[in-house]
């Protein structure tokens, strides 16, 4: 069994990538902690940086064309190399931040970008060049959703839109996730980089569709409708008309077709899951528990009874999760007895009546 124990870290680790991250990251901190040590911190800076831009652009008590400002400011800043930009940010949102760990986050852009430049050339290459992609679909959800509530409701227009848009914030991911590993861990020289990267690129696309639709109802009532609005006509149906939970009845074949693309997704990332050396352990495990978590939300998904009342929550236990974290602990080493176990839980998603 694996040890989770955190290693030594400098202060700026400490004080950084510890105990502000968690506050920030929710889930994605338990991966972190089991990732390989010697990519733990590109990773987690990454995560940190994309976290401080996604706040730059949900600080709704700013208008929409000072936030396209800000993040544009944190774009160019992270192109150049340039900190100096950070002040300007920092000056301007932190004050209207409610959340006081993104406040903080806010104020401490510039020791975040001291940080990665402590990194090695190679790895803020990647570190810079995967949150400039995530950093595009925020400035996309910025630039196709003018509105802030459900009275300026707009939808992305086709599916290949949707398909971007899980590219830009989660798919690009899984192309980091691949390269910062392969970068650092020796027994990963033998893969196909090409085709591993395609495949964490499906890894990703799957875990943000699971919450496209997770989210659904929410997404609505903040102006926001992912399901692509060409789809939506053929039903009969326009954005607006999902504010009333009762057109579940009409939309719930374009739900069904997204979810089991979702469950394509996933298959492309057990297979990537596979594709790790037994003996890494801790890299199999960050991919499995993400993978484990979301097939479980799939079922939860797909057993709902109304994926467009705001009034369903859709969300795994944290007892669900701590149990299926430790399970996993037990079976990593065995690709029969995983096998087993992720075959369970894809079973138990249903994806037809």
């Amino acid at each position: 069994m694996v040890s989770l124990a955190e290693p030594p870290a400098t202060m700026n680790n400490q004080e950084l990538l510890g105990p502000l991250l968690k506050q920030v990251s929710r889930s994605f901190y338990l991966t972190l902690r089991v990732v390989p040590s010697d990519v733990r911190r590109p990773i987690g800076l990454a995560y940190l940086l994309a976290r401080a831009a996604d706040t730059i652009a949900d600080t709704a008590l700013i208008g929409r064309a000072d936030r396209l400002k800000y993040l544009e400011l944190f774009r160019e800043a992270l192109r150049e190399s340039d900190a100096g930009r950070l002040r300007a940010i920092s000056e301007a949102l932190a004050g209207p931040q409610r959340v006081a760990a993104e406040r903080e986050l806010l104020t401490r852009l510039e020791q975040a970008f001291a940080l990665l430049q402590s990194l090695s050339p190679s790895d803020q290459s990647l570190v810079r060049g995967v949150v400039l992609t995530l950093t595009d679909g925020m400035v996309m959800d910025l630039a196709t959703f003018p509105g802030e509530d459900e009275g300026r409701l707009v939808a992305l227009q086709t599916r290949a839109d949707l398909d971007c848009y899980t590219y830009y914030v989660a798919g690009c991911a899984g192309e980091f996730w691949t390269d910062i590993h392969m970068a650092h861990r020796p027994s990963l020289a033998g893969w196909d980089r090409e085709a591993m990267r395609r495949r964490g690129v499906r890894f990703g696309k799957g875990l943000q569709m699971t919450n496209v639709l997770r989210d659904l109802p929410k997404d609505l009532r903040i102006g926001r409708c992912y399901l692509p609005k060409q789809e939506l006509e053929t039903l009969g149906l326009q954005p607006a008309d999902l504010l009333d939970p009762s057109a579940v009845v009409k939309v719930k074949p374009l739900l069904r077709s997204l979810l089991a693309l979702t469950l394509e997704h996933y298959q492309e990332g057990w297979a990537y899951t596979l594709a790790i050396p037994r003996r890494e352990v801790r890299m199999r495990l960050a991919c499995v528990w993400p993978l484990f978590i979301g097939l479980k939300t799939l079922a939860l998904l797909g057993r709902s009874p109304n994926l467009l009342d705001p009034g369903v929550v859709i969300k795994v236990p944290r007892g669900d999760v701590y149990g299926m974290m430790a399970r996993s602990l037990t079976l990593i080493g065995s690709d029969a007895a995983l096998g087993r176990y992720y075959q369970r839980l894809w079973r138990s998603v249903p994806v037809s009546e």
